[in-house]
């Protein structure tokens, strides 16, 4: 019994959490994988990534994609659908894809316009958009000239929750190498 894979990414505070929430909670026998998880579970010694990430930076951030693949894998293995979901930008988009190994997998980037993630992030209590660290902008700029063009892109800017959910279960298609 094999289960499927759901790879959910966008900025910070484009939706994220709540969406792979929401669809795992339509999806029959799920779990739901928050790849921030694996950076909080670093107690001392932990690199940040920034504008300008340092080597141990970018190192601890392919280490958290790897156990959040790792671990999507091993609840699809189990027969479950796993909804991982992570920050995924650039080139670590399409490494991500790859280093997931069930299939079906479906990759679904969540795009909504800045003017829209700069309103979300101001009505949320927890600030991902900090003094010194990335802006929407910085974030935006990155998803879109520097993300590779795989699977569904969604621009979320008017949708709903649910309406997002509805987007990917009827539009989402297997991600193929």
């Amino acid at each position: 019994m094999t289960g499927t894979v759901h790879l959910i990414t966008g900025i910070q505070a484009a939706g994220k959490s709540t969406v792979a929430q929401a669809l795992a909670e339509r999806l029959p026998r799920s779990a739901h994988v928050r790849g921030d998880v694996f950076r909080r579970f670093v107690v001392n010694g932990r690199a940040d990534m920034s504008p300008d990430p340092s080597p141990d930076a970018l190192a601890q951030l392919r280490l958290r994609h790897g156990l959040a693949a790792d671990t999507a894998d091993a609840y699809a293995s189990a027969g479950f659908a796993a909804v991982v979901q992570d920050v995924i930008l650039g080139e670590h988009l399409a490494w991500m894809a790859e280093r997931i190994r069930t299939r079906p997998l479906y990759v679904v980037v969540l795009a909504p316009n800045p003017e829209a993630v700069a309103v979300r992030e101001a009505g949320r209590s927890k600030r991902a958009y900090v003094a010194g660290s990335f802006t929407v902008a910085d974030l935006d700029t990155s998803l879109r000239g520097e993300t590779a063009r795989i699977g569904l892109w969604l621009d979320t800017s008017e949708l709903t929750v649910e309406q997002t959910v509805d987007e990917i279960l009827a539009r989402a298609e297997p991600y193929r190498l």
